[in-house]
């Protein structure tokens, strides 16, 4: 009975990888598609839509079974609970890069963002798919330390899509309103992405400590003024037996 239970989380823990391998691969095509006005990369995209919810109806099956029927408790118990959460995390990583596709087909054979502002989508592409190359690292070795620092990637993202949108509140904006409005809406797709990948993040901190990332952090802190402060106690009672 155990090994079977212990087979559903393994199974379970299997579907989110698959999972961030078809969110990696649609965010790569669909910015192909976008980058370079490429149909076909963005038909791809669109593509993988029901591969996608596949992966995710049979998560909820899982995680039914294993609330239902195995009583999880303790870390078991966070596991479930966290990848439930990771699933529609994912799921909408990969809603948010079909919107991208579909709009790099509405606006085919033109490209919807001006070429000298190309630069900070394809900067956007860049750090986003690291994001899902972390994420993936971290769902297979789950390590709060590195889950945390993925969020300096997030703040990268923020910069470049406050800068986008200052460019395009300019009276010196040079083109049309449709473009204007493609790039912000653009800009908040990716900006939204690296938020769920974060989110993902933020789920396996509680997932291997109990705690949300800013308790993890708040603790850590705790803990190194206590070792700090045990250090110190240690060094003068050396000092007094002397």
């Amino acid at each position: 009975m155990r090994a079977a239970y212990r087979e559903h989380l393994d199974n379970f823990s299997h579907d989110l990888i698959v999972m961030c391998d078809t969110v990696r691969d649609m965010l790569t095509l669909a910015s192909q598609g976008l980058l370079h006005s490429d149909l076909q990369k963005a038909e791809e995209t669109l593509s993988l839509k029901d591969e996608l919810e596949e992966t995710r109806a049979r998560c909820e099956s899982r995680a039914v079974t294993l609330l239902a029927l195995e009583n999880p408790m303790g870390k078991d118990l966070r596991q479930v609970v966290s990848s439930i959460y990771i699933v529609e995390d994912l799921f909408r990583m990969g809603q948010l890069v079909r919107h991208v596709a579909n709009t790099a087909r509405r606006r085919h054979p033109e490209c919807a963002v001006p070429e000298e502002h190309r630069g900070f989508f394809e900067e956007m592409f860049r750090i986003c798919l690291q994001m899902v190359a972390q994420t993936r690292d971290i769902l297979i070795e789950p390590d709060p330390e590195v889950a945390i620092a993925a969020a300096k990637d997030d703040d990268a993202i923020d910069d470049i899509n406050e800068h986008i949108i200052g460019l395009l509140t300019m009276r010196e904006w040079g083109h049309t309103t449709r473009q204007a409005v493609d790039m912000a809406l653009l800009s908040r797709f990716y900006e939204r992405f690296a938020d769920h990948a974060v989110s993902v993040n933020s789920r396996v901190v509680f997932l291997v400590t109990g705690l949300a990332p800013e308790q993890y952090l708040a603790k850590k802190d705790e803990d190194a003024q206590h070792d700090a402060f045990e250090a110190r106690f240690e060094a003068l009672e050396r000092q007094f037996r002397r």
